[in-house]
């Protein structure tokens, strides 16, 4: 049965197009992901599609009855509702009734004849059934007070109260933008199983891909104001879409082969007398109007990192609590160079705060936390709060750097990069306050980014990144050169970048394990108890322990020679001599336009320096391995 239909929709914001004619038909069991890079419109549509906003163009058509139950990213509380209250919307009938219900029983001369009555009507509501299932998701959710009033939560504890009232509220169509925001990995779990069963329509955004796959039989993305739409899940969607892009390709290709023919014609003499060659003509000037927008413009990440030296963060017997609850307790860990490593755990076990502790923001209650003299840590927070909304996109940036060297040495201006991220020179001195969510979070990646750090601290990265920014920065993580520690419930995130899991399992303690994200569920799933798992690590410790004694004991020593001990311990200072050279060259070249000889001979200079400095970071890394390796003798 058809529910809902959007016909020739458009929309735009000041001289920005977001929705051009957009048509779309949802019908009962449809569950649609919506999909796209951000800015282009999609909680725009979805604020359309549920009556809070008037299209410029095109129209909504829904039945009379269709109910519609609409999750914005920003809902609104009232501060002095308690739980219940927020998630009924108010005094419904089966919230009034309850109230008089629970006044009734608590006062000892209400008669029993009116206990009865007050009973009979929430029995005809359902009015049981309706406040068990309430109490049930939002345990499920994380929250068990139910009395507490909504002024005193937290912002996650506030949008998961939202997302319950959506789920229990009964409609025929279910829209939510960005549920997972906020949610920790195993409620995740829940929530795919709860739209898995339930019954109705569904219309959402996320960039969680696992959650599209296991979710949505549609996909809708939204591509410079178009719609396109898509059979099947996030597998299906890659491969429809490689398809699509291909097809148009080669359309694009064909008609660039006939207009060169044409225009090869054209620059003959041909001279418009007959209809023929009139026809020929006029189909030339089809053909130049008739061009495909192929969007070759792509998010790109390129930026150099800072050297690290053989130190990164140590952190020895941590211990972290506020009031009376210790949310790290104990806690040791060496942080090497490479480290990739995904955080996990449910919400306020203290993530962020092992995340704020490596950046120096907080201090440890108890134990000591050592960073290296090479470490330059950069920090992406959860919050963008910080950014000032009144400043210009481009004066944020330029806070950080006028200029900076990529990856492979190019060195471009602020607004180049800016560029590369998806902020064309119109955007870039627009008020930070305009942006999308997901605008800022990008901007604010890229202001981190630029500064050129070598230790990455991510907190919960994937909130409001699309699903292209996430897929290039995946990429981008792969082949950083420095270590990476990220807080994330983006299960495909930590499946694609993570190699070891911190795991936060209450009371403070953290347990590490080995892999990816899919190798700890295995993992878990094989724990009986977590003291089984202790034992049972202390025992094959201990064997390993053993059995490299026993091996050690056959081996001959792996030390240093005198010279590369002397080498190890002044390598570090000669190659920030050799860059400090390189940059003095480097400005002298700038300042040394218009004297021929003189820029060859300091480009000279500086291609000699540049060969003696790759020749001294493939000996650095030579030594810090061999350190490594004695180390662990």
């Amino acid at each position: 049965m058809n529910l809902l239909n959007v016909e020739n929709v458009s929309k735009s914001y000041s001289e920005k197009p977001l929705l051009n004619h957009i048509n779309l038909g949802i019908n009962e069991g449809d569950k649609i992901g919506v999909i796209g890079i951000n800015g282009t419109g999609k909680s725009t549509l979805l604020k359309i599609i549920a009556g809070i906003e008037v299209s410029d163009e095109g129209r909504v058509m829904k039945g009379s009855s269709v109910v519609i139950e609409y999750l914005s990213q920003n809902p609104y509380f009232d501060p002095e509702a308690n739980v219940l209250t927020q998630v009924f919307k108010g005094e419904s009938p089966v919230m009034k009734a309850l109230r008089e219900y629970e006044e009734a029983i608590q006062n000892p001369d209400t008669p029993n004849e009116k206990i009865i009555k007050l009973s009979h009507d929430m029995d005809t509501m359902n009015g049981w059934s309706i406040e068990s299932e309430a109490k049930t998701v939002l345990t499920k959710l994380g929250i068990t007070d139910f009395q507490a009033k909504v002024g005193t939560l937290s912002g996650g504890q506030k949008k998961r109260i939202a997302l319950a009232a959506a789920l229990i509220n009964p409609s025929d169509l279910l829209i939510l933008d960005e549920p997972t925001n906020h949610l920790d990995n195993d409620t995740i779990d829940w929530l795919e199983q709860y739209l898995n069963k339930r019954k109705g329509a569904l219309l959402m955004i996320t960039h969680d891909r696992y959650f599209l796959d296991r979710v949505v039989n549609e996909i809708i993305e939204l591509d410079q104001g178009s719609l396109y739409l898509y059979k099947g899940n996030y597998n299906n969607f890659l491969e429809k879409k490689l398809e699509r892009e291909e097809m148009e390709a080669a359309t694009e290709r064909k008609r660039q082969s006939l207009l060169r023919n044409e225009l090869a014609w054209i620059r003959r003499g041909a001279r418009a007398r007959s209809t023929k060659q009139k026809a020929r003509i006029e189909r030339f000037e089809k053909l130049k109007e008739a061009g495909i927008d192929l969007n070759e413009e792509k998010l790109e990440i390129s930026v150099a990192s800072s050297r690290l030296g053989r130190k990164v963060i140590e952190l020895a017997h941590v211990s972290k609590a506020f009031d009376d609850k210790e949310v790290i307790h104990d806690f040791s860990y060496t942080v090497l160079r490479d480290d990739r490593i995904g955080i996990i755990g449910p919400n306020g076990m203290g993530k962020s705060t092992l995340i704020n502790l490596l950046a120096g923001i907080l201090q440890p209650d108890q134990g000591k936390i050592e960073v290296g003299e090479t470490v330059k840590i950069g920090m992406f927070a959860q919050e963008t709060s910080h950014m000032d909304d009144d400043l210009r996109v481009i004066e944020y940036i330029r806070e950080g750097a006028e200029f900076v060297r990529t990856a492979d040495g190019e060195r471009i201006s602020a607004s180049q990069m800016l560029e590369r991220f998806l902020f064309p020179p119109g955007l870039q001195w627009t008020p930070i306050g305009r942006l999308s969510g997901g605008e800022r979070r990008r901007l604010h990646l890229l202001r981190i980014l630029m500064e050129a750090p070598n230790v990455l601290l991510l907190d919960e990265p994937t909130n409001d990144l699309d699903i292209e920014t996430l897929t290039i920065l995946e990429d981008y993580l792969e082949y950083f050169s420095g270590a990476v520690i990220a807080v994330s419930h983006d299960r495909y995130f930590l499946d694609k970048i993570a190699d070891k899991i911190f795991a936060f399992k209450g009371r403070g303690r953290i347990q590490q394990y080995t892999g990816n994200y899919s190798d700890y569920k295995e993992s878990s799933i094989h724990e009986a108890d977590n003291d089984v798992v202790e034992k049972d690590t202390t025992t094959k410790k201990a064997d390993a322990s053993n059995k490299g004694d026993r091996g050690r004991e056959k081996e001959k020593p792996l030390k240093f020679s005198f010279k590369e001990q002397r080498e190890y311990e002044e390598i570090d200072d000669v190659i920030a001599d050799l860059e400090r050279k390189i940059q003095e060259t480097e400005e002298k070249l700038d300042n040394a336009a218009t004297d021929y000889t003189l820029l060859q001979q300091l480009s000279a200079e500086k291609e000699a320096l540049e060969r003696q400095l790759e020749e001294k970071m493939e000996r650095w890394m030579y030594l810090n391995e061999l350190a490594e390796k004695i180390e662990k003798k």
